[in-house]
């Protein structure tokens, strides 16, 4: 193989959600550098919120993204609910646990098994992997549309809800609307128990990683809509301290910023850190799941991960049922909330990890300052060194090899990219 300066583009590297690059730059047998590369313009929402009444900020925030909309509607009402001193009662909090588990089921699916299974198997899309394994994939879209089943009844649509409000909902859903889907997520959660039996046969690569996981942790529930921010580090903190512990950082190869702890050091979000923070929170078939999948109470190498989604998926599916078994309309769909000045702060568990979101508002009601933290933007240092300790002693390998197992690396994050701003060139040189 030769070590001279070699440049190899992808013109679109396909099974992630954005545009961006991957540049690899190597030495001889050194690693010199791994940088993702993320070069989507940025969107500047959090410049579009200034001005605006703090009550529109579900519905203007859910348009960033269109896989995790309801992750954006529940931490904007989350941060104005805290700004005004604002509790939903019980009825509201479970329906919007139901709908996070919606999203839940149809984001792991996707990526799961569209996006991240043919890695595995060698195949280069979900099409050609649907050519052979057409149950698996047929079973796959089910799950999904189990999940997307629930955002449309409790969202209003599937895409950008809009049935959400700050204190709550626009309308509450019947009894009788809910019955039907039991049957459709009790098919959902005995086929993702059994599909999650050959994905725990995959032949995975030998690689762990002694990561700082972070994640939020509630009292009595695996986290989704609320919780403290933890760490395996020791961190445990409300979430209006968040600013405390991560603070966020240009680098020049990326428009999506970088964060960072005060000593400097990276974290690790989404489903395997909380996992790893919330093992005991798991419901009972959710547990048994990552039992009969062969996994502890930490799983530490990222390849893994589509193991730990699938395990959430049953319990998001075990957590459905239970609440449209106990679901009981309240009285109103919604709370009062006055807006007063002051600063909001929110965070919940969005599929690929925790969504911050903080709000300065006026006496008017008015945003004068949003920010807003997607889980891939804080990833992105963690994903670079992944690549960085996976690569360097596989050097020797062929630039195609080099970039396929890239290019997984980084699926294993189900990175959204326009999040936290699209993955389309890898650049490998050698010198």
């Amino acid at each position: 193989m030769s070590h001279g300066t070699r440049t190899i583009d992808v013109n679109y590297l396909a099974r992630v959600e954005g545009e961006g690059a991957l540049h690899l730059s190597i030495e001889g047998d050194r690693l010199v550098a791994a940088e993702l590369r993320i070069f989507e313009p940025p969107r500047y929402f959090e410049a579009l919120l200034r001005g605006r009444d703090c009550r529109e900020a579900p519905d203007i925030t859910a348009r960033i993204c269109g896989i995790c909309p309801v992750a954006y509607l529940m931490s904007a009402c989350a941060a104005v609910e805290d700004l005004c001193g604002v509790g939903v009662p019980a009825p509201i909090a479970d329906l919007r646990r139901l709908l996070y588990c919606g999203e839940w089921i149809e984001s792991h699916v996707l990526h799961m098994f569209m996006l991240h299974l043919p890695d595995f198997l060698g195949y280069p899309d979900a099409v050609s992997l649907a050519r052979d394994h057409g149950d698996l994939v047929r079973t796959a879209l089910a799950i999904k549309k189990a999940g997307n089943r629930i955002v449309a009844l409790l969202g209003g649509r599937e895409i950008h809800p809009i049935n959400v409000r700050i204190g709550g909902f626009y309308r509450l859903p019947t009894r009788a609307e809910l019955a039907p889907l039991r049957d459709e997520l009790a098919f959902a959660l005995e086929a993702m128990e059994k599909a999650l039996v050959p994905l725990a046969a995959l032949d995975f690569p030998d690689f762990e990683r002694d990561y700082t996981f972070v994640a939020l942790r509630h009292d009595s529930e695996y986290p989704m809509g609320r919780g403290r921010l933890v760490s395996s580090s020791g961190v445990d903190l409300p979430v209006a301290q968040y600013d405390d512990y991560l603070t966020e950082h240009h680098v020049r190869h990326s428009t999506s910023l970088h964060s960072r702890t005060a000593d400097g050091g990276v974290v690790h979000l989404g489903p395997l850190a909380r996992y790893a923070l919330n093992h005991d929170r798991l419901t009972p078939r959710a547990r048994a799941a990552a039992q009969a999948a062969g996994l502890g109470p930490a799983v530490r190498n990222p390849f893994r991960s589509i193991l730990v989604r699938g395990v959430e998926v049953v319990l998001a599916l075990e957590e459905a049922l239970r609440l449209i078994d106990s679901y009981a309309p309240g009285d109103t769909p919604a709370v009062a909330v006055e807006p007063r000045a002051g600063v909001g702060y929110g965070a919940t568990e969005a599929p690929r990890g925790v969504l911050y979101h903080r709000y300065r508002v006026d006496q008017a009601g008015l945003i004068t300052d949003a920010k807003i933290v997607a889980p891939t933007s804080v990833n992105q240092a963690v994903i670079e060194a992944d690549l960085r300790h996976y690569v360097e002693p596989r050097l020797d390998q062929p630039d195609q090899a080099l970039r396929a197992v890239c290019e997984t690396a980084i699926r294993n994050y189900d990175p959204c990219i326009s999040c936290s701003t699209h993955f389309l060139q890898l650049t490998v040189e050698r010198r």
